[in-house]
Parts: structure tokens; sequence; C-alpha cells
């Protein structure tokens, strides 16, 4: 069994903001493709183009319905991967040591030479955020893509996870926890980040923003001066024409 770390230097994670997230699966596409040809053994799939395909993903995005007791419904989009635990049992229950937690930063890698894909940590994980890599035989997660955020030979903008790097609407964030002055540090808590199911005790690093309601009336005085503006020429004429339909 593989024993955590007692303190980490560093507490890198991730925010992520639930009311931009789009859920255009961009962040999925960036990942699959840098860890393609990246960090350990490249993500495989099996029988992609088949009737019964299969394949690792270290990043997903769930799309759910939400229907609040005081609000409008809305649809919620919500990415899923390693939350890199501060007391992370897949790390603990790992027969072979191959699951360990960094001192330096706190992530959580796998040593994929001792793993043996026993599947023990995906049991473990509260959060399914470990898929077995059927060719390879060894168990995947994210690494908050540790390959490239010290890889001096790429831009230093370039130097975050490819998840980060590649959202469009900016929903993901990157940073260190145990900074209190960080980016991620400060957008938690003036948004009121949360953790996802702390009632499992894992203290997962990484949180995320809760959306804004989407039905508030008394905000809509911040848009009142744009209901003053008439469109004009070829905008002005179809305006009109739409308001008789």
């Amino acid at each position: 069994m593989t024993t955590l770390p007692e303190r980490t230097e560093k507490k890198l994670g991730l925010v992520i903001d639930l009311d931009t997230c789009v859920g255009c699966h961009a962040c999925v596409t960036a990942c699959k493709g840098w860890n393609d040809q990246g960090y350990g053994v490249p993500l495989s799939d099996q029988n992609p183009y088949g009737a019964d395909p299969s394949g690792t993903f270290l990043n997903r995005v769930h799309s759910y319905s939400v229907q609040p007791i005081d609000n409008a419904t809305q649809i919620i989009n919500f990415p899923r991967s390693c939350l890199h635990c501060e007391d992370a049992p897949c790390v603990t229950v790992c027969p072979t040591g191959a699951s360990y937690k960094r001192a330096e930063d706190g992530i959580v890698l796998v040593n994929e030479d001792a793993c043996i894909g026993c599947g023990l940590c995906a049991w473990a994980c509260p959060y399914g955020a470990r898929e077995l890599d059927q060719a390879a035989g060894v168990m995947k997660k994210c690494t908050l893509c540790v390959d490239r955020i010290y890889n001096e030979s790429l831009p230093e903008e370039d130097r975050e996870p490819a998840c980060v790097r590649t959202c469009p609407t900016g929903a993901r964030h990157f940073g260190d926890f145990a900074d209190p002055d960080s980016k991620v540090s400060r957008l938690s808590a003036e948004r009121g980040g949360f953790a996802l199911m702390p009632g499992m005790g894992t203290k997962p690093v990484n949180r995320y923003l809760p959306p804004r309601k989407k039905d508030r009336p008394e905000e809509a005085s911040l848009l009142a001066p744009l209901l003053d503006i008439k469109a004009t020429g070829l905008a002005g004429w179809l305006d009109r024409v739409l308001g008789k339909i």
C-alpha cells in the first residue's frame, strides 16, 4: 500500500466554472489529443469506428437538466476528472504502490510500470475518475498535464493543462490552492467555490463555481439601457417584419 505525504508544498488543481461551461467538449478533445501522445502510455481506443467502440478518457463532460425550486429550468454542464484529493483513497488502496501523491505539488499520478490494472483504485474513488486502459492494461487518470506545466520548452502561456488552455469560454482555471492570492484561490473565495461530495472525507483540491441564477428580475435593470436601442437599415426592416409575425 502507498502512504500519502503528510503535507504538500503546493496544491495544484482546477477551478471549473459551471456558469460559463457550455458543454462543447473542447476540453475532452484537447485532453484526449494531448494524452494520446504525451505523458505515459498513450491513451488507446478499441474498435473506434465499429459497432461497439470503447476508449479511455481522463476528462468527461456530463449534461443535466436542473429544475431549481425558485428558478427557471437550466442545463448544467458538469466536467468530471480526477480531483487530486488531499486524502486520496485511490492512493492508499493501491497494492503495488503504483498510485501516489507527489509531495512537491499534490498531483496524484500512476506509475504505469508498477500498475497491474487490478482496478482497486477505481473502486476506491468516489468520483469515478479512474479508467482502465484495456490495451495498455493499466489504470489511467488526469495528470493535470504534468508533462506540460513543467515543460520549459513550451511558451509560458502553454504551461497549463490542455483542457484549460483550450476552453473557449474560460470556464477552466489552473493554479495553486496553497497560495491564497492565486487566481484559483481568489475565484473560489469570491464565487463560493465548493468541493465535490465533501462528506466522503477525501478533501478534493479542485473546486466548482456554482451557476448563477438565470431568471433574476432584479438584475434585468442592468440590461434596460439596451432595450432603447433601435435597429436601423436592413436590421431595422427585418426587425419590423419579424415583429408582425
